[in-house]
């Protein structure tokens, strides 16, 4: 057969003896959609990160929270001492805004003792007073004008507890000023905190600046 016939057997459709066409069926598990193809890569690249992390030793995966005030700068702004100070590190501020900082709740706090012998958990008061601390340190800041002799926690408003909080974990709180009415001495403010990303407490609090 020369070159010629047998390009044109190669590319004219294949006929039975009736010389109508033949039509193949290829099934349609041999063909790789292009979604199973990137779920495959993501999939791949996932357990290639989760391979990586596995090498990186437990105690240098988690990096520390950042300082923006320490404890003694803490203590300059708020008059709370032992064993009421319940902040132990500002780790953002916005001025006149806001605020997010943590407290360290560990098994040597002196409310556990009475707060259950068989299930150490931080009483919910005290979380409501460490977020109204944490917004003390927005209100007494010079940007709203606040100062240490004549800060009250007035109210709270919409207070929900969503999961107990026990020895070990780390209260992250967040306050945020809503509204502030200068004339009258009075701060709104919001507050959320979490532990673990998940919110363990949220609320309204209401500030007075007067006398």
């Amino acid at each position: 057969m020369s070159a010629m016939a047998l390009s044109n057997s190669l590319t004219s459709p294949l006929t039975s003896h009736s010389s109508s066409p033949l039509s193949f069926a290829v099934p349609r598990s041999n063909f790789v959609s292009l979604k199973s193809l990137r779920s495959f890569t993501l999939s791949c690249s996932l357990n290639g990160a989760e391979a990586a992390d596995k090498k990186i030793p437990i105690e240098k995966r988690f990096p520390a929270f950042p300082t923006v005030m320490d404890i003694n700068q803490i203590r300059e702004i708020l008059p709370h001492r032992f064993p009421f100070l319940l902040v132990d590190r500002v780790i953002e501020y916005t001025p006149g805004v806001s605020a997010v900082a943590i407290k360290n709740v560990t098994i040597n706090d002196n409310f556990f003792p009475g707060h259950f012998p068989e299930r150490p958990i931080m009483p919910g008061v005290l979380m409501v007073e460490a977020m109204a601390q944490v917004g003390g340190l927005v209100m007494l800041q010079p940007e709203v004008g606040g100062s240490r002799e004549n800060f009250f926690f007035a109210g709270i408003d919409k207070v929900r507890f969503r999961k107990p909080v026990v020895a070990g974990d780390t209260l992250v709180m967040r306050m945020t000023l809503i509204k502030l009415q200068k004339r009258f001495g009075i701060a709104k403010m919001e507050g959320k905190a979490y532990v673990g990303g998940e919110v363990v407490c949220e609320g309204e609090f209401l500030m007075a600046t007067g006398s």
